[in-house]
Formats: structure tokens, C-alpha cells, sequence
């Protein structure tokens, strides 16, 4: 019997169950920009200092990445479903125990949590997406993944000032973090009846606790100082970086030992040997290089520069949100005509889109400037919701199921990274420029053009990709491209 026919019907339930995965990854990304614009009410209502407010939000990316390929590993080995309602437990549990902080030190050390608990959630997300659909169906849930990706990181800015705004500035900052409860209470119970459970593995692995040290001291060596980049004065952090190589280094071959031997690797090193996700993965780290510092620059130009308030300088990025929902729709349904042709597409928008806001920026200086950019942040925002999606189902489409956890997890631990380094190398370009010259609007036009120098590299990285394609094709299935070490069912030998 062939493997298409002993393959068991979908289940009618997994778009409701998308559902569940969905509200879950809302609320855990859209902790990841909410909180920059609490940032003063913090300060103000709690009397948090400069080094808190940036561990409150650095702390939340840190421990985020660090979690992600132990979870996803655990999701496949263990149950996604299981793995996803312990982590969306731990995450709205976490998030009542922010907004109820009595004091700064406590706040860090529930935003810890919650990153980390944030990190347990998304691998499932797309470890189930794999799981529970197939071909084009799952480029549908990709795309409506990449919409939800999207809006969370564009509307943080716009909830977080919508809710300091009614609730007031001293307390305002709690809500940023109530307003998680009632999502997560529902997704809890909704996912308990919907989300379905990862059928037994045929023999019992054992988790690379070795390798997760290995891997997660080389993921914190190496964001470490990005995070702190602004608060850690002095190059000496950046001695930080040859230790994290060296530890990523003493991983690989670690990982390749474990292979050799016949155990389990935390991070089956045959994922690198498909092109479509070695490609895929890095388009994702250097696009969200570029992507992420986007919101960041843009919020601090309009409040500190402009002297927009919260909720004014959130609606100015609803162009941008609206559209990357509008551009991930678009994108799920195209990429399986288009494949990576698609993400060049976007790619390009997003660069058209910024290069509208340095031009805007330039021409209309003042506090008019929000209307000025809408048309270019709406062109980038379909060109990001173009890209995001896409480029996800193209990258994990030949990856096997029974590692689509672990895969996910390193796609998204690259997203991360990339974020981290983006912030750090743009930021600087922009407070360098701020301190030495004192022109806001120049520092802001130089940092929009590095993040489009970022992200060309991702265009530039997508068009190579486009091109050996039409050389050299990868196989289509999953199984052939393993002559590489997968039989059709994702199983490598002796593993």
C-alpha cells in the first residue's frame, strides 16, 4: 500500500484547531512590541529604571529564542499537544503575574517566564501546521499563520497604546499584560477538545540534554550582547560573540556524533542537506534582521522626535498591519504557482515600501509625517505579509513531520537572532547619529536605509535561491531529496 494511501483522513476539526494555534501565537508575539510603548508608564507607575524597562523587553526575546529548538524537539518527541498546553498555561499564568508585579526586580522575573513559556508555544504552532495539513492546504495555514505574524508584531504598538490610554498612564502598563488572560483562558479550553494528539513513536528517544546545553549557552552567548547592545557600554561584550562560535561549533559536532552513533540529535543535521530549508532559514534571519527594527525606529522617531503620544504613534503602523494581512492571504494561496518567486516579490515591496518612508521623512519632516508614510507602509506591509508566509511554507514544505517541531524551532530561533541583530546594528547606526549630530530626522532616514541594506541581502539571498532552482530543481518529495538520509515517512536510518 502506498504511503498516500495509508495516510489517515484529515481531521474536520484542524481549521478550528488552527484556530487554537493562532490566538496562542497572537498573544505570545504580540508581547514582543506591546511593552515598547509602556516603556514610560513603566516608568512612571512602577519606577522602573532604564536597565529594567530594557530587560523587560530584551529579557522577554532572550528567553524566547533560547527555548525554542528544546521545545520543538520535545513537542515531536513527546506530544505537540501536550508541549502546547503546558507552554500556553505557563504563558497566561505568567502574564497575570506581570501585570500583577509589586516591584521592578519581580516584573523581569515573570517576563522571563513568559518568554520562556512563549518559546514552549510557537514550535508546536508549526510543528502541528505540518501535522495536521497537507499540500496546498497547508500553504493556506502557513498564510494565515504569516497574517497572524504579521498583525501581532504591527499591532502591538496600536493595543499597548489603546490600553494606556484608557486605563491611564500609572497603571496602564498592567493591562498590557491582561490583556493576554481572556485569549489564553479561551485558547486553553478550546485547544483541550480540539487539538489533536501526536500518534506514539514506534521506540522511545531520549532528549539531548548535552546538546541543549550546548546549543542554548551558544544562543545566549550570541544574543546576549545584541540585547544589551544599547545598556552594555564598552566593546568588551562583544567578546561574547567567538565564545557563542565556538559553542554553536562544539554543538554541530556534537550533533553529528549523535547521528553517527545512532541516537537522537536534538537538531537532525539532515535538515541542512534540503536546500529549500538551509535557503528558507536564512532569508527568514536576515529578513526579520531587517523587518523587526522597522517598528522600532519608527516608535522612537514619532514619541521621543515628534512628540507623538502612544496611541498616536500605534495608529501610524495600521497601514502596515492592515496590509501585511491582506499581502499573507495573498501569499498562502499563491505560493504553491509561484513558490520562491513570491517571496521576491515581497521582498522588493518591502524595500519600495521603506525607501517611501526615508522619501516621506525627508519631504514632510513634521508631525504630518504619519500620514505621508501610510502609503509606503502599506505597500511594505503586503510586501511583508508576501514574504513571511511564504517563505515558511517553502522552507519547511520537504521537512518530515516527525521533525517539523525541531525544524520549526530553528526557523524561528533564526527569526530571533535576526531580530536581536537587527535592533543592535540599527539602533546604533541611529543613536550614533542622534548623539553626534542631534538631527533626529537624518538619524532616522539612516537607520530605515541600513534596515533596507538588511533586507536586500535577504532579496539578494531569495533571487540566488530562484536561480539554482531553475538550474538544478530540488527533488519534490521528501524521501528522494534523502538519498540524504530520510525514507518517505521522514525516518532516517538507525534513528
Amino acid at each position: 500500500m502506498s504511503t498516500e494511501q495509508a495516510r489517515p483522513a484529515p481531521d474536520e476539526r484542524r481549521w478550528k484547531a488552527l484556530g487554537v494555534c493562532l490566538a496562542a501565537g497572537f498573544i505570545s508575539l504580540l508581547d514582543t512590541s506591546i511593552v515598547n510603548v509602556a516603556l514610560p508608564s513603566l516608568e512612571r507607575g512602577l519606577g522602573a529604571s532604564e536597565a529594567v524597562q530594557s530587560w523587560v523587553v530584551s529579557g522577554y526575546a532572550l528567553t524566547f529564542g533560547l527555548a525554542l529548538v528544546p521545545a520543538g524537539r520535545l513537542g515531536d518527541m513527546r506530544g505537540r499537544r501536550q508541549a502546547f498546553l503546558i507552554g500556553l498555561a505557563l504563558f497566561t499564568v505568567a502574564s497575570l503575574a506581570c501585570g500583577l508585579a509589586a516591584s521592578p526586580t519581580w516584573l523581569v522575573f515573570f517576563r522571563l517566564i513568559q518568554g520562556t513559556a512563549a518559546g514552549l508555544v510557537a514550535p508546536q504552532t508549526s510543528g502541528l501546521i505540518q501535522q495536521m495539513f497537507q499540500g496546498s492546504e497547508r500553504a493556506k495555514a502557513f498564510g494565515v499563520l504569516g497574517t497572524v505574524i504579521g498583525v501581532s508584531t504591527a499591532a502591538g504598538p496600536l493595543v499597548g497604546g489603546l490600553l494606556i490610554d484608557a486605563a491611564g498612564t500609572d497603571d496602564g502598563w498592567r493591562w498590557v499584560f491582561f490583556v493576554n488572560l481572556p485569549i489564553g483562558l479561551a485558547a486553553f479550553a478550546v485547544g483541550l477538545r480540539l487539538l489533536p494528539r501526536l500518534p506514539a513513536p514506534g521506540k522511545h528517544e531520549e532528549f539531548d540534554l548535552f546538546g541543549v546545553l550546548l546549543l542554548g549557552s551558544g544562543v545566549l552567548a550570541l544574543m546576549l550582547p545584541l540585547v544589551q547592545e544599547q545598556q552594555w557600554t564598552g566593546r568588551e561584550k562583544w567578546a561574547l560573540l567567538p565564545v557563542a562560535l565556538l559553542l554553536l561549533g562544539g554543538f554541530w559536532v556534537w550533533e553529528k556524533r549523535q547521528g553517527a552513533l545512532g541516537r537522537a540529535p536534538l537538531v537532525d543535521l539532515a535538515l541542512f542537506s534540503l536546500r529549500s530549508f538551509t535557503l528558507g532559514a536564512l532569508i527568514s534571519l536576515t529578513y526579520f534582521a531587517g523587518f523587526t527594527t522597522v517598528f522600532f525606529l519608527y516608535a522612537l522617531y514619532l514619541q521621543n522626535g515628534l512628540g507623538y503620544s502612544a496611541l498616536a504613534s500605534g495608529l501610524t503602523v495600521l497601514p502596515f498591519a492592515v496590509a501585511s494581512a491582506i499581502g499573507a492571504a495573498l501569499g498562502g494561496r499563491l505560493v504553491m504557482r509561484f513558490g520562491r518567486r513570491l517571496v521576491v516579490i515581497g521582498l522588493g515591496g518591502v524595500a519600495l515600501g521603506l525607501l517611501g518612508v526615508v522619501a516621506a521623512v525627508q519631504l514632510v519632516p513634521g508631525p504630518n509625517l504619519g500620514w505621508a508614510s501610510a502609503l509606503p507602509l502599506l505597500v511594505g506591509g503586503i510586501g511583508s505579509g508576501m514574504t513571511v508566509s511564504p517563505n515558511t511554507t517553502l522552507t519547511l514544505t520537504r521537512v518530515p513531520v516527525n521533525r517539523a517541531g525541531a525544524a520549526g524551532g530553528v526557523l524561528q530561533t533564526g527569526q530571533r537572532v535576526g531580530s536581536a541583530a537587527g535592533i543592535a546594528v540599527v539602533g546604533s547606526v541611529y543613536f550614533a547619529h542622534l548623539a553626534n549630530h542631534g538631527r533626529a530626522e537624518t538619524a532616522m532616514q539612516l537607520g530605515l536605509l541600513s534596515s533596507v541594506g538588511i533586507i536586500l541581502v535577504a532579496l539578494v539571498l531569495a533571487v540566488a535561491d530562484l536561480r539554482e532552482r531553475q538550474v538544478r530543481p530540488e527533488p519534490e518529495k521528501a524521501g528522494v531529496t534523502a538519498g540524504r538520509g530520510w525514507d518517505e515517512e521522514g525516518v532516517r536510518p538507525g534513528s
